[in-house]
């Protein structure tokens, strides 16, 4: 974990330096190349997916959707950091094969349910959850601009306003479920819609929080592992979130 510490530090430096010479599209390809160059993207279709899904269609207006940080995007939420997608997008990716059911719990702006969507294809379900409808509305929209808007239309992608701390009952279970925002402790109904063979990543903790990687075996037990130390906004009810506790 150190080494891939010391390889998101450089990229994030390098970022600094250098991301800011070309036009929209060719930022987010070399966004994604140096994620790979750095070895935070490792897998082809991660890289794929990334490069088809235009991170600038989800970040708002006053930002530069291609610099390596969280940003705010309203409500007293955050669309996650580059290297953050990519690496749950790398640590998800046998999960998310065609046909597969994600869940994207958190789903903010929409951008990583439209990269799982791209990844399970049209005869797969990419669901996301966000307690803010604003958020869900606005969300859609950016959908709407990017490569994954014909999953959009054919319904196999879809995004619902909710609690996501319950996960999504109607489309369970999931084959991959990534969280958003840093929970006190894993929500036991995200694990009861886990899919045996199924994985999930999702940020536990309060000030101190690891990325979490849980996979349920064939027989329903479940394995827990700490990927890497993170910083999440937390997960909590729409009424804690909008006062900022």
């Amino acid at each position: 974990m150190e080494v891939f510490r010391r390889s998101v530090n450089r990229f994030i430096r390098f970022t600094r330096r250098h991301l800011w010479t070309s036009g929209g599209v060719d930022k987010n390809k070399l966004l994604v190349h140096n994620l790979q160059k750095y070895g935070v993207i490792k897998s082809k279709k991660v890289a794929e997916v990334m490069e088809a899904i235009d991170r600038g269609l989800f970040v708002p207006p006053g930002n530069d959707p291609y610099f390596d940080s969280p940003m705010p995007i309203g409500y007293n939420a955050t669309i996650s950091a580059p290297h953050m997608h990519a690496t749950c997008l790398e640590l998800l990716q046998e999960h998310l094969q065609p046909g597969m059911h994600a869940l994207d719990v958190g789903s903010g702006t929409g951008y990583l349910t439209a990269c799982f969507a791209m990844m399970v294809g049209p005869e797969g379900r990419a669901v996301g959850v966000e307690h803010i409808p604003e958020l869900r509305d606005s969300s859609i929209d950016n959908i709407k601009r990017s490569a994954a808007a014909s999953l959009l239309e054919q319904g196999s992608l879809s995004v619902h306003v909710g609690d996501g701390r319950q996960g999504w009952q109607q489309f369970a279970p999931y084959n991959a479920i990534h969280v958003g925002a840093a929970a006190s402790e894993i929500p036991p109904s995200l694990i009861e819609q886990l899919k045996p063979g199924g994985r999930m990543v999702i940020p536990v903790g309060n000030f101190f929080q690891d990325l979490q990687v849980v996979d349920k075996q064939l027989d329903g037990s479940v394995n827990v592992r700490s990927e890497t130390s993170v910083r999440y906004v937390p997960l909590t009810s729409r009424a804690a979130q909008l006062r900022g506790s």
